[in-house]
C-alpha cells in the first residue's frame, strides 16, 4: 500500500545543483540598476565589476595579497585557465572522485600530456590525502558536485609544500570554510551557492601562484582568454575588474544582488549554517528510512550542498530507470525540479542544499520523496 499523497508542497521546487535556486529575495525588478547598453570599460561598468570582486573577497574572507578576478566560461574556464597557465613546471598529482575531477585528469593527461600521477576513488569515496605528494602540483575538487563527497576537515595540506594546489571549489565556496593558506588557486562560479547566472568564473590566486605565473612560461600556446601575464608580469587589471572579454552586465548585477543577500544572511557563517540546516533535514530523513542512503560513505566527507542519495531496496531491479522515474514523478507534481543524479554518476537523486534554498522547502519535500518512492515501487513491482 502506497503512502498517502502529501498536502503541503515546497514554495520553491528548485533543487537543481546548477544553475541553483536564486536567493529568496530575488526578483527581476531588483536588477533595474544593471548597466545595460553600457561598456564594461566605462566607469560604471568598472565600478560594478570591482564591487563584485571586493564583495567576493569580503564575504569569503580571502586574505590580502591574494588576487581575485572574474574570468570567462564559468568554473570550467577558470580551472582550465589555471591548468594551462601554471602546470608543467614540475610533476603533478591529479585527484579525482567524481565526474568533474575526472575531466581535469583527462585535460592533464591527454591534452597537456603532463608527467602526472593520477589518484582516483570510486563515487561515494575520496582519495587518501596522506599519500599525496604536495611537493608536486596538485589539482583537485574540494566538493564533488556529482558525488556529494567533499574534502573532510581532517585533511591538512602542508604549509611548506613546494608545489601549487589548484582547487575547483565551485560547489563549496560560500557554503564551506575554505583554508585559504592551503590553496594557491581556487575557482568557482556565480551559478552555484549564491544562485547567480552562468558563464562567469572566479579565479583566486595566492602570492605563490602569482610568482609561478611570472617565473614560468608553459611550452604550449595559450589562447587569449587564458592569458594572465604580459611581458612576464601578471596582468593586474584582470583582478581589478578589467575582464579579459566582455561580461554580461545583467548577470553581473544579479551577482551583486546575491552578494547583498549573502551579507544580510550573515555572510559566510550564515550561509554555511543555512546549508548545514538544509542537509540536516535530509540526514534525519535518511536515518528514518532504510530504503535510501547517502552516496558518500563517510559522514565526514558528506557535502552540505550537492547532497547525493542512492536507493537501497532489494525490490529495485533497474536502479537507473527507477531513480529517473522518481525524479520525473516529483517534477510532474511541481515539487522538485532537476534532482536526478548526474549523467555519469551512479543512479539516484541529487538535491541541492546550498544557502539559497529554504529549510522549510526541504522539509516539505521529504514526504513527497517518500510518496514518490512508494508509488514507483508499486509500478516497478507490477512491471517486473
Amino acid at each position: 500500500m502506497s503512502t498517502m499523497r502529501p498536502a503541503a508542497r515546497p514554495d520553491n521546487p528548485r533543487f537543481s545543483s546548477g544553475p541553483c535556486a536564486k536567493p529568496p529575495t530575488f526578483s527581476l525588478e531588483r536588477l533595474a540598476d544593471a548597466a545595460l547598453g553600457r561598456s564594461h570599460r566605462a566607469a560604471v561598468g568598472k565600478a560594478k565589476l570591482k564591487a563584485a570582486i571586493d564583495g567576493t573577497r569580503e564575504i569569503l574572507g580571502i586574505p590580502r595579497g591574494y588576487r581575485v578576478g572574474i574570468v570567462p566560461a564559468s568554473d570550467t574556464g577558470a580551472v582550465e585557465m589555471a591548468m594551462w597557465s601554471l602546470l608543467g613546471e614540475r610533476p603533478v598529482e591529479m585527484l579525482a572522485w567524481e565526474s568533474f575531477g575526472k575531466g581535469w585528469v583527462t585535460d592533464a593527461v591527454k591534452q597537456l600530456k603532463l608527467d602526472a600521477t593520477v589518484r582516483e576513488a570510486d563515487y561515494g569515496r575520496i582519495v587518501d590525502f596522506a599519500e599525496v605528494d604536495f611537493d608536486k602540483d596538485v589539482v583537485f575538487t574540494w566538493n564533488g558536485t556529482t558525488s556529494g563527497v567533499r574534502v573532510p576537515d581532517s585533511v591538512t595540506i602542508p604549509a611548506d609544500r613546494a608545489g601549487l594546489t589548484i582547487c575547483d571549489a565551485t560547489s563549496a565556496a560560500f557554503a564551506q570554510r575554505l583554508p585559504w593558506d592551503a590553496l594557491d588557486v581556487t575557482t568557482f562560479s556565480w551559478q552555484k551557492v549564491l544562485g547567480g547566472e552562468a558563464a562567469h568564473g572566479m579565479l583566486v590566486l595566492s602570492p605563490r601562484a602569482v610568482e609561478r605565473l611570472e617565473s614560468y612560461t608553459p611550452p604550449w600556446p595559450l589562447p587569449k582568454i587564458f592569458r594572465l601575464t604580459k611581458g612576464g608580469k601578471l596582468i593586474e587589471g584582470i583582478f581589478a575588474g578589467e575582464t579579459i572579454n566582455t561580461p554580461s552586465m545583467l548577470a553581473l548585477e544579479d551577482y551583486l544582488l546575491a552578494l547583498d543577500w549573502a551579507r544580510s544572511a550573515g555572510g559566510l557563517d550564515g550561509l554555511a549554517t543555512r546549508a548545514d540546516a538544509n542537509t540536516a533535514v535530509i540526514d534525519r530523513f535518511v536515518a528514518e528510512h532504510a530504503w535510501v542512503d547517502f552516496l558518500a560513505e563517510d559522514p565526514a566527507t558528506r557535502s552540505n550542498t550537492s547532497v547525493c542519495l542512492k536507493f537501497a531496496d532489494a525490490r529495485i531491479t533497474d536502479g537507473t530507470a527507477f531513480a529517473k522515474a522518481v525524479a520525473k514523478r516529483l517534477e510532474k507534481e511541481d515539487v522538485a525540479y532537476d534532482i536526478g543524479a548526474y549523467r555519469d554518476a551512479p543512479p539516484g537523486l541529487r538535491i541541492w542544499c546550498g544557502g539559497t534554498v529554504e529549510t522549510s522547502d526541504l522539509e516539505a519535500l521529504m514526504p513527497w520523496l517518500e510518496w514518490a518512492f512508494e508509488e514507483e515501487i508499486v509500478a516497478h513491482s507490477a512491471a517486473a
